[in-house]
């Protein structure tokens, strides 16, 4: 069969710019003295700590440490201030003061974590525009006590600049972030990124389902291009952060206020989804290699016989393009 020439091998010690894989595993979280890690929910824009409280029982049951920082929907009003800011209007604005309200929600959560864990290290669970809050939250308030930075759908790439129609939606932060803190900035923190594919979006002029040229809007938005995959708001291109492991999981959609509409299935959060990342948060990160994957010229990918490969990983494809070949059966080119 062909390839496409896009064949590669990282390993998580270096750092790869990305890896997708679907894997599955965990290892003890707990000791006698209390718990091994910790784990910090933040969360999504228009989200509040109740979206989340299925997704840390889970974690709970595991053995982890985990406090969500206490957002309330009505909080998210707050960011309304930074109108008065001209960066807003010129797109050009920083993250604070904007989302100084958020940041010290999350500062207040990690005292309150570190005390509990009492010196075990914590992991930053950081979903949608937690993400790039979390970024902000670690340049600005420092990364002690943080080992391990994972997102979840999380918008991490500016739309790129000149195309036509496509508007910033956080006005300039991002360019921010990806400027004072690109990639996998911290060298002492390990960075995990997770895209979700759930549909693939379509043009507005073009034929396909209205979900998928919903989807398309979106992705335009965010990244410039709407014939791409993603979880029906996050593009896969946006998600993912140079210099970290990359992972998309297949038929995952981006918000837990999707899972009231069945049609839309399950979020990063729900337990299905949850057992595809979970050893990026309880795994010892020398175990965590992706191994080789072959990229054929039909768009499959299958998983070759590597002594790199790490145990319990499953099938997926290395980074070589901004949109991931399929990785999974049973995907609907559109949903």
């Amino acid at each position: 069969m062909m390839l496409s020439g896009r064949t590669s091998a990282l390993a998580a010690s270096q750092k790869p710019g990305g890896a997708r894989i679907s894997a599955t595993g965990s290892s003890s979280t707990t000791s006698a003295d209390g718990p091994t890690r910790g784990v910090l929910i933040l969360p999504g824009l228009a989200n509040n700590a109740a979206d989340y409280a299925g997704l840390s029982e889970h974690l709970h049951s595991r053995g982890l440490a985990t406090k969500v920082v206490q957002i309330g929907r009505p909080d998210w009003s707050r960011n309304a201030a930074a109108l008065a800011d001209m960066n807003w209007w010129k797109g050009t604005l920083k993250p604070r003061p904007a989302v100084d309200w958020y940041l010290q929600r999350v500062s207040a959560a990690m005292d309150e974590l570190k005390q509990e864990v009492d010196g075990a290290p914590i992991t930053m669970l950081c979903h949608s525009a937690g993400g790039w809050l979390g970024r902000v939250f670690m340049l600005e308030f420092g990364v002690t006590g943080i080992d391990r930075y994972i997102t979840l759908g999380s918008p991490h790439a500016p739309p790129p600049p000149g195309v036509e129609g496509v508007v910033d939606q956080t006005r300039g932060i991002l360019n921010w972030c990806q400027d004072a803190a690109p990639g996998a900035y911290h060298p002492e923190v390990k960075y995990v990124t997770i895209a979700g594919r759930k549909v693939k979006g379509v043009k507005l002029s073009q034929q396909g389902s209205w979900l998928a040229k919903f989807a398309g809007a979106g992705y335009q938005q965010v990244c410039g291009d709407a014939e791409v995959w993603g979880d029906f708001i996050v593009p896969v291109p946006s998600a993912h952060l140079e210099g970290a492991i990359n992972v998309d999981i297949d038929d995952c959609f981006h918000s837990p206020l999707g899972t009231k509409l069945k049609f839309f299935g399950p979020w990063y959060g729900s337990d299905e989804m949850v057992d595809q990342w979970m050893h990026y948060v309880t795994d010892d990160w020398d175990s965590l290699q992706p191994g080789w994957y072959e990229e054929h010229a039909d768009g499959s990918t299958t998983k070759s016989s590597s002594s790199s490969s790490s145990s319990g990983s499953g099938s997926g494809n290395t980074a070589g393009s901004s949109e991931a070949a399929p990785v999974g059966a049973g995907v609907p080119e559109q949903l």
